[in-house]
């Protein structure tokens, strides 16, 4: 499901026409620079960086969160485990793969995820990205481990307990079904694959925040998705009309102005660029 951003929106008066109106094109990584701003936002996440637990799970968009909250940049590149890259499906060499990162009362502390999970209450939170998002608010992880990955390492844990589970990703990964994603897919599935082979984990629970729960948490807009897609450079652009009050739109405006030029990630040093799965069945 989406994260619940009624509480954050500005009542919309007055007829269509009377209302202040614009629109805005999001690059995938300023798009993931917004994500992680009003993601930090969420009350959920302010009260465990005054009191708990918050896990940040490998992830692209996750690595963004973690510098808007610590302030100190990294290598996002290297902030994963799997990865799209070169137009194919792979991994980050694992002697450079950085996280997970585990926060207690807002500071990193020397324990493991692992420990950190095991310790875990309902107020607590997990944060993990997602490659897919589907109109439902359904996220899809993709996992090349047989048994999940992180995904089938907290999804007992998190859902059983009712910790909080926030899913920072982008509309670039739209789909039409998360499940109907995961039905078509699976790490064992393959007798092709460009790249290394993954499955689909669909995930219900977690709440999904994308460009548009991030401009109404931050600024109170409404926002709606209205196109994607570009070309030279602008490949993954997300598309988004904004509505509200003139002083709310021209914020919602300006913020998006101010993340414009978010550096491009470099290709990190990747394994397995091009594999059949080892146990594709024969044919």
């Amino acid at each position: 499901m989406f994260y619940d951003t009624s509480a954050f929106r500005r009542p919309l008066e007055g007829t269509r026409d009377d209302r202040f109106h614009a629109v805005v094109v999001l690059l995938p990584n300023e798009g993931k620079r917004l994500i992680a701003k009003g993601t930090q936002q969420i009350p959920e996440i302010q009260r465990v960086l005054r009191d708990g637990w918050l896990i940040v799970s490998r992830g692209i968009t996750p690595s963004y969160l973690l510098e808007e909250i610590t302030g100190e940049a990294g290598p996002k590149g290297n902030y994963t485990a799997g990865i799209i890259t070169q137009g194919r499906l792979s991994g980050v060499h694992p002697d450079d793969q950085v996280g997970p990162w585990v926060l207690r009362d807002g500071k990193l502390v020397e324990v493991t995820a692992p420990e950190a999970l095991g310790q875990m209450e309902a107020k607590d939170v997990s944060i993990k990205g997602a490659n897919a998002v589907d109109p439902e608010g359904n996220i899809g992880v993709m996992a090349g481990d047989g048994a999940g990955g992180t995904v089938g390492g907290i999804w007992g844990t998190l859902t059983a307990r009712g910790c909080h589970w926030i899913s920072p990703v982008s509309l670039e990964r739209l789909i039409p079904s998360v499940i109907d994603a995961h039905f078509a897919s699976g790490n064992h599935l393959w007798d092709l694959t460009m790249g290394s082979a993954a499955g689909l984990m669909p995930v219900v629970t977690a709440k999904a925040v994308t460009e548009i729960q991030a401009l109404e948490i931050l600024t109170g807009v409404t926002a709606v998705h209205i196109a994607s897609g570009g070309v030279a450079g602008s490949e993954g652009a997300v598309v988004l009309a904004l509505e509200g009050d003139e002083k709310t739109v021209t914020e919602a405006f300006e913020l998006c102005e101010s993340v414009k030029g978010e550096p491009q990630i470099p290709d990190p040093r990747i394994v397995d660029a091009v594999r059949v799965p080892e146990n594709a069945p024969k044919r």
